[in-house]
């Protein structure tokens, strides 16, 4: 009884993990024009895609959307693109890619703003 009670609760956090884990491993542009992939939690937004502009906002989460991107300062990711999206409080701000889990910048078939 105890083995198969362990054996429920395993499969049912599995149950539960999954989706996220599918979330996680995802980034790619869907039907809609937008990036959807996953970054840095708690990645800052900036007006302009610079750190030297003003910070506009967070992505709390760990999985975004993403509506276009564009060239800007280089960041530490070695490349000078940033992706516009709309952070958790309702701004729009710039995040640098560095922060966003692409394995190519800019992300493939995502357009140009």
């Amino acid at each position: 009884m105890t083995a198969v009670l362990s054996a429920f609760a395993v499969g049912a956090l599995l149950a539960v993990s999954v989706p996220n884990a599918a979330h996680a491993a995802e980034c790619g542009v869907r039907s809609d024009g937008r990036l959807y992939c996953g970054n840095k939690a708690g990645a800052k937004g900036y007006a302009d895609r610079s750190y030297r502009s003003a910070t506009r906002g967070t992505l709390v989460g760990t999985f975004s959307w993403f509506q276009c991107w564009g060239h800007g300062d280089p960041h530490p990711g070695g490349n000078d693109i940033w992706y516009w999206t709309q952070l958790d409080n309702g701004a729009w701000g710039n995040v640098p890619a560095v922060d966003v889990s692409t394995g190519q910048d800019p992300a493939p078939g995502l357009r140009e703003c």
